[in-house]
């Protein structure tokens, strides 16, 4: 069995906003990346390279906040985040705030194959970066219309609090019965002092377990961080024998949202179940199980 879901984020989807022509471009970069991932899959490819193509395929597309679609920060910059984990050896990579790097999810996979650590930061993310030939990208890669407008507006803004402005991710099952998980984000619109939310975060945002699951969240980061939401889904199917759909919807729908959290989730399990739960208006989606025909969705 081989199984594949991705996410573009949620939390910040209304239909009103969502044009025919828009959503028709949205679910042709959700359907190109879930082509790239499962295609991996079928022909044997690992969990780990497979998420990690489709990841990057979202964040080259720049209608997703992470990688090129990403969110201006206040200072007027990119701060990008991201992190991969391995569900067989449990072995994770993370980098945060990082800037000018064109695949964070690269970044991160090298990151747990030849570090030695979970997660780097900031400046010194940057220089193992250089040292191991991990592509750029310019300053003026990242710039679109869309966030420069939606920059100006939020700055205009009192609101104390930057609200979320989508991440992506995916979940996979390989033919070894292996599952893994990633995620990316450019953070949240306007973000200050540095900010990082829950996508770097093992545990948090990702978390990867051949004997649980294989979870990506996107939303409101600072309550998946406090919920440590990712994980939250695996202890629920280890401890108290949840089906993967009753842990999810328990996470997202009752946890979080009585913590006043918005936003979503992607994952599988061994058996090749996948999950996409939110309690948004909406949520960028797709998947696809062996045997069945890949779907992608927004609302």
């Amino acid at each position: 069995m081989i199984a594949l879901a991705l996410h573009g984020g949620a939390g910040t989807l209304s239909r009103t906003e969502m044009t025919p022509d828009r959503e028709r471009v949205y679910l042709a970069g959700l359907q190109q990346a879930l082509d790239a991932g499962y295609a991996i899959l079928a022909r044997g490819g690992t969990a780990l390279d497979a998420v990690e193509q489709t990841t990057m395929l979202l964040e080259n597309n720049a209608l997703f906040n992470a990688g090129r679609g990403s969110v201006f920060t206040a200072e007027g910059r990119h701060e990008l985040d991201a992190s991969i984990m391995c569900g067989r050896t449990r072995n994770a990579g993370a980098i945060a705030g990082v800037h000018n790097i064109r695949n964070p999810i690269t970044l991160a996979r090298v990151a747990m194959e030849r570090s030695g650590h979970v997660m780097l930061a900031g400046a010194g993310a940057e220089k193992f970066a250089r040292e191991q030939q991990i592509e750029t990208a310019p300053d003026e890669y990242y710039y679109t219309d869309m966030r420069w407008e939606e920059w100006q507006r939020k700055s205009r803004q009192t609101e104390a609090r930057p609200r979320a402005l989508g991440t992506v991710g995916a979940v996979a099952l390989d033919s070894h019965g292996d599952v893994a998980a990633a995620t990316s984000t450019g953070g949240t619109t306007n973000k200050r002092y540095g900010r990082i939310g829950d996508s770097p975060v093992i545990g948090a945002g990702t978390y990867a377990n051949n004997r649980t699951c294989a979870v990506s969240c996107t939303g409101d980061g600072e309550y998946f961080i406090r919920s440590v939401a990712a994980y939250d889904v695996s202890c629920l199917i280890e401890y108290r024998g949840l089906s993967l759909q009753e842990a999810c919807t328990l996470v997202i729908q009752d946890k979080m949202t009585a913590l006043g959290g918005e936003g979503g989730l992607i994952a599988v399990d061994p058996a090749g179940q996948a999950a996409l739960v939110f309690n948004s208006e909406g949520m960028y989606r797709g998947w696809q199980r062996e045997g069945e025909a890949g779907q992608v969705a927004i609302f």
